[in-house]
């Protein structure tokens, strides 16, 4: 089941958040960035202004769940996949002066290749397509070739004009009817 995220699950999504990061991250950066008490609490406020600012349409007035903006003209969601009353994945977007970015997807591990990552991606596209969302931008990290290989699968692209942002692939995804 695909669910609006709601405040009792940012525990558990910032733990799912910390073993799908700690996937590709490891080895490659160090642990404290993506690992440890202090990155989960960080990553845990994170997800809090994320679900609060969340409407859950992918467009709308600028102002989440909270009736407040993370800025101007900002609107977002954040989806949870459940089953059996476990957190499986979640996905977040962003709306900012007008550019969409699907800014997080992640699929708990032990959950992989079960079409929870399909499902939160066709529930990201279905509140695009609702607001009116003609195309939509992310950053996946370079060695996450997982990602990588989902989001061609899915019909992203990477960007021709400005194909890096430091270590990660911009890529943009043409939302259509």
């Amino acid at each position: 089941m695909i669910r609006t995220a709601l405040p009792a699950d940012l525990d558990a999504i910032a733990a799912l958040h910390s073993r799908a990061r700690a996937t590709y991250y490891r080895d490659r950066i160090p642990e404290n960035a993506y690992a440890g008490e202090d990155e989960l609490a960080r990553s845990r406020e994170g997800w809090s202004h994320a679900v609060a600012r969340s409407d859950g349409s992918g467009g709308g007035d600028g102002k989440g769940a909270s009736g407040t903006s993370g800025g101007a003209g900002e609107t977002g969601g954040v989806l949870c996949a459940e089953q059996d009353g476990e957190l499986t994945g979640v996905a977040a977007f962003r709306t900012v002066a007008g550019e969409t970015t699907l800014t997080q997807l992640h699929v708990d591990p032990a959950h992989w290749r079960r079409g929870t990552g399909t499902a939160l991606h066709a529930a990201c596209l279905e509140r695009w397509r609702r607001a009116g969302v003609p195309r939509v931008r992310l950053e996946v990290y370079e060695h996450n070739l997982r990602a990588q290989a989902f989001y061609a699968a899915h019909g992203w692209r990477p960007d021709p004009l400005a194909p890096r942002a430091g270590s990660h692939h911009v890529l943009w995804l043409t939302v259509g009817e």
